[in-house]
């Protein structure tokens, strides 16, 4: 059985550790590990849309519930704090972004990584990256975040042109709200 608060107690015993990336990555290893555990992860969740939902928030450390909709996908945006990521439901595709040059408002793709359920990884301060769900169903994702994700001044590229701008959270749950509806609708 899952317990979100003894997790989150867990999240914030790791900031405090000499090395916060690798103890909240083993975190999220130990809560999504196994099947068992990803899909008691799963069951306390209860995913019934895309969306995301505040979790814990302090000025060191955010964690989020994020779920994709079938097929969705976000612009490349990003954190300007590192980030931890384990998936208990379903398929997170990350692209990986470098800006273009010094200065550049523009980026190159730079690689990618899929992961499943059970999978977990650590981005970078520096990361930027596109989100994908290629599955026909729901993605479910615990994301922890080393800083205040809601405070923290971010860029987008996209949608449409993907040149850097500063991020919207209004763009971003627009994106949201257009996938749960075309999902409901039956499209992509």
């Amino acid at each position: 059985m899952f317990d979100l608060d003894d997790f989150l107690s867990r999240c914030q015993e790791a900031r405090d550790e000499t090395e916060p990336r690798r103890a909240t990555r083993e975190v999220l290893d130990r809560a999504l590990g196994t099947a068992d555990a990803a899909a008691a992860v799963a069951d306390a969740m209860a995913p019934t849309a895309a969306g995301f939902t505040l979790l814990h928030h302090a000025p060191d450390l955010t964690v989020l519930h994020v779920v994709w909709a079938p097929r969705m996908e976000i612009f490349p945006h990003d954190h300007r704090m590192w980030a931890a990521i384990g998936i208990y439901a379903g398929q997170e595709d990350n692209t990986f972004y470098r800006r273009a040059g010094a200065g550049a408002r523009t980026l190159t793709a730079s690689g990618g990584k899929e992961l499943a359920t059970g999978d977990t990884v650590v981005l970078g301060d520096d990361t930027i990256h596109r989100v994908h769900n290629p599955r026909d169903g729901l993605t479910g994702a615990i994301h922890v975040y080393g800083g205040d994700f809601v405070a923290q001044p971010r860029s987008q590229w996209g949608p449409g042109v993907e040149e850097e701008r500063p991020y919207d959270i209004d763009e971003a749950l627009g994106r949201f709200t257009e996938a749960n509806e075309a999902w409901r609708a039956g499209g992509p």
